[in-house]
């Protein structure tokens, strides 16, 4: 685990020192500093401080929530840190300074430093790591970059990311390749299941599994690397949406083995907004197309998928604070912590009303932080309104073909107070009605 005088120190470096007068709000990141270095220097383990009000209450002070406001949609999009925060803003004032000399010259070769931190954190190689905007543009780096040909076909579920089916689906009109959607139980508690319904839907013509690991309507989590294991006697790529995972829940890229994975850092790791990561296996780098040229002598380089033309160095370099941040809490803290949030308020609300049930499963490693709850009786639509009308709380309201329900993501900013409001409004509702 980090110790307090590494993570003060990573804080505070490496733009610290090129800065050059660019000054920060010293009682506000000195505030956000004090507070992330006690989480790193705290010695207890994850089933130690799980259910630790006071350590999750400096967690919350490291962030700047809106008092006002239950967010439950973390899965959205999060905040970061305030000390994310003020890092992206020193970073983004000393670009423009000079932009030439100071962003292009200073800032951005220290890229290659977040790189190689990332993948240290999740056992990697750094030169199958890429920076990029979201789980969006990385994956569809993979959907538009594979070499394709007519006829040839994609097996993915019904509960894949919309984006990412309409980016399939805009290959079979202008290509002619055949997408096979195939549906899967809800909850998903079956591995061998899960694997063998993937398996029926291949055919001679399929070329590629795209997948999720998380899928985002439920929370689910699905076993990757059994479907990774089956697709390799099939010799089929396995495309991996990881938007929902890194820094989620504790795992490794390297232990799923797939070809391809993208995630959204400004999710679960804090990172600034608009900022993600696209693995992509060491051999599979030369075949697969950047979505904007580069040139030939980088066929074999990670860093082709970089290649936007001008852009910020202040997001990626901030992908290092939040890094350093999420190290601080620990990885297995942090798992713990937002089961232990789902399992409050989903227990609650099932032991209050048969009406009330899950379309996650509570089983261990089948799901982290996020869960769909459906109440029978009530449009989940309205319920989500009425939400936030009433009582200013964040969810999402899901409305799909197969299930419906809110779909609930705390974070480790959020309070058990806040959770008890929530069950309560819900209560209220199943209790009372809404307002039509």
């Amino acid at each position: 685990m980090i110790n307090r005088r590494h993570f003060l120190g990573a804080m505070s470096m490496p733009a610290a020192a090129a800065l050059n007068g660019v000054f920060l709000s010293p009682s506000r990141i000195e505030r956000a500093l004090a507070v992330a270095g006690e989480l790193a220097a705290h010695p207890g383990t994850a089933s130690e401080v799980v259910e630790d009000e006071y350590f999750w209450a400096q967690v919350r002070q490291a962030f700047s929530a809106e008092a006002g406001i239950i967010n439950l949609n973390s899965g959205g999009v999060s905040p970061s840190p305030i000390v994310v925060q003020e890092a992206m803003k020193r970073y983004l004032d000393y670009s423009n300074t000079s932009p030439t000399y100071a962003m292009w010259q200073i800032l951005e070769p220290q890229r290659e430093q977040v790189r190689e931190r990332l993948a240290r954190e999740w056992d990697t190689d750094p030169e199958e790591v890429a920076l990029v905007r979201n789980a969006s543009e990385g994956l569809q780096i993979c959907q538009f970059g594979l070499d394709l040909k007519p006829g040839d076909e994609i097996v993915t579920t019904t509960q894949d990311y919309g984006r990412m089916v309409t980016t399939w689906q805009q290959r079979e009109r202008r290509e002619g390749l055949v997408l096979h959607q195939i549906k899967i139980p809800v909850p998903a508690e079956d591995d061998e299941q899960i694997v063998r319904l993937f398996e029926a839907a291949i055919t001679p013509r399929t070329r590629v599994i795209h997948m999720c690991h998380m899928i985002n309507l439920t929370g689910q989590i699905l076993p990757v690397a059994k479907v990774v294991n089956m697709a390799r006697r099939h010799d089929i790529s396995v495309i991996v949406d990881g938007a929902h995972t890194l820094a989620h829940f504790d795992f490794k890229i390297s232990d799923l083995e797939c070809d391809y994975y993208a995630t959204s850092l400004h999710k679960w790791l804090f990172a600034p907004h608009g900022t993600g990561l696209l693995y992509v296996r060491r051999d599979k780098i030369a075949g697969l197309w950047p979505m904007m040229a580069a040139p030939e002598k980088m066929d074999d380089d990670i860093r082709k998928y970089e290649e936007i033309g001008t852009h910020p160095a202040a997001n990626y370099l901030g992908i290092g604070d939040a890094l350093t941040f999420h190290q601080g809490i620990g990885s297995e803290r942090k798992t713990a912590r937002l089961i232990y949030l789902r399992d409050t308020w989903a227990n609650r609300l099932q032991g209050f009303s048969d009406r009330v049930w899950l379309n996650t499963s509570q089983k261990p490693g089948r799901a982290a932080g996020i869960a769909n709850v459906h109440v029978e009786g009530i449009d989940t639509t309205a319920l989500n309104s009425w939400l936030w009308s009433r009582h200013k709380i964040i969810t999402v309201a899901i409305n799909h073909a197969e299930f419906t329900g809110l779909r609930i993501s705390p974070s480790v900013f959020t309070t058990l107070e806040e959770l008890d409001r929530f069950c309560e409004a819900i209560e209220h509702a199943i209790s009372h009605g809404i307002p039509a």
